[in-house]
């Protein structure tokens, strides 16, 4: 896809109305009870936490529905798994071409909970842990609980944006002795969608230090055109036998409140260790997560090629807007996700980035030291809301930011 710069100080273009998507009505937006909306006062507008401000696919509310009115929320008849391991399974083929074994899939609770279960299970504490920084706060916080010391991986700015240190990590593997490589990809927060020559690169080191990589991919529905995501494990076999997978519907189709994830156990020993825990130790998903899951995946998919028109049209606009308004700060177009990684360290701020913009703009942002060594300086926004709530979050951080540049 190309895309076209805005003339300097021109206004951007005013985006297309989406029916659905657009039509957020600001009193519903301020009565949802979730953590986004709920935590901010009447003044301010939430663009932090990693949660859509979109309703929830229509097959998947009615799916859900059906089954309050008129399904069994008894125990559910399931002797060899949930039926999410099959459809799990047909989804990676369908889209990547990954022929993934439902027999290795495993239901968790959300993606903390598997990770939190595969490190307790694969590691011991003191072992190092490879991670690329900046990275989503409650993994890098239980890294730091669970004391798996994190060997921290960044991703570097380039003329091409983000990019990740491969000297860094092989030079923190070797160095520390690390037995874990944490993979976020699509990358939260800078939006980044891996090459296969880049996971080839990773593949390589993680075999010559036999490393486990544990795969956050909860993000791959939502990479952007021409950028296409590739499953770790499909890379090659002995990349398959060394990988396990984490994703969900969650993020794709706006189901975080469902607590539904799916896990797919490449190594054959560290699943045996897995099966051979008590059966409810680690807890067990639920008949509507499983529900709302299958439906948004069976029925789901046009409801998801809207969702990527408006993501695309809103990562642009935010783009687009900022690049106008704030030219000091720097900002790479998204590969995927509806998160944006704003860097404002050239606005020399002298407090806390998300504390000012809320202050002066009455927005509230996410960013900082939560996300990892030299993250002090950025901030994470969520534009994944109507193109009205966008264009008022956009002016307020614009508010707080632009009157800087004149320092």
């Amino acid at each position: 896809m190309t895309h076209t710069p805005p003339v300097p100080g021109a206004p951007a273009a005013e985006p297309r109305h989406v029916p659905g998507f657009d039509d957020l009505g600001r009193d519903w937006l301020r009565n949802r009870p979730g953590v986004k909306w709920h935590r901010v006062d009447q003044t301010v507008l939430p663009a932090w936490v990693a949660d859509m401000d979109y309703p929830m696919p229509r097959a998947v509310a009615e799916a859900l529905h059906e089954a309050v009115t008129y399904g069994d929320l008894g125990y559910p008849d399931w002797p060899d798994g949930s039926p999410l391991r099959r459809l799990f399974a047909e989804r990676m083929t369908s889209r990547y071409g990954w022929e993934a074994a439902p027999s290795r899939v495993r239901e968790q609770t959300d993606l903390i909970q598997c990770l939190q279960l595969l490190l307790h299970l694969a590691t011991s504490p003191g072992d190092a842990v490879a991670v690329q920084t900046p990275n989503y706060p409650p993994f890098l916080a239980t890294l730091k609980t669970m004391r798996r010391p994190a060997v921290p991986v960044p991703l570097i700015q380039t003329d091409q944006g983000w990019r990740m240190d491969f000297a860094a990590l092989a030079d923190g593997v070797a160095r520390h002795g690390c037995k874990v490589l944490l993979l976020v990809n699509p990358h939260n927060p800078t939006g980044r969608v891996m090459t296969r020559d880049e996971l080839e690169e990773i593949a390589a080191i993680a075999r010559r230090h036999d490393m486990l990589v544990i795969s956050d991919e909860i993000h791959s529905e939502l990479s952007h055109a021409p950028h296409r995501h590739i499953p770790f494990a499909s890379l090659s076999p002995d990349a398959a036998a060394r990988t396990v997978t984490i994703t969900s519907a969650t993020k794709a189709f706006n189901l975080a409140g469902l607590r539904c994830t799916v896990t797919h156990y490449g190594p054959d020993r560290l699943l045996a260790t897995r099966d051979a825990q008590p059966p409810d130790l680690y807890g067990t998903v639920s008949t509507l997560g499983v529900v709302g899951t299958q439906a948004a995946w069976r029925h789901g998919d046009p409801w998801q090629k809207e969702l990527l028109t408006v993501l695309d049209r809103n990562r642009h606009r935010v783009h687009d807007v900022l690049r106008d308004r704030v030219p000091a700060l720097r900002h790479w177009l998204p590969e995927a996700t509806y998160l944006a990684w704003l860097d404002v360290r050239r606005l020399r701020l002298t407090e806390d980035p998300v504390q000012y913009v809320l202050r002066q703009g009455k927005v509230l942002l996410d960013g900082g030291e939560p996300f990892g060594p030299e993250s002090d300086g950025y901030l994470r926004l969520n534009f994944a809301t109507s193109a009205q709530v966008l264009d008022e979050i956009l002016d307020g951080v614009s508010t707080a930011l632009a009157p800087l540049q004149e320092r």
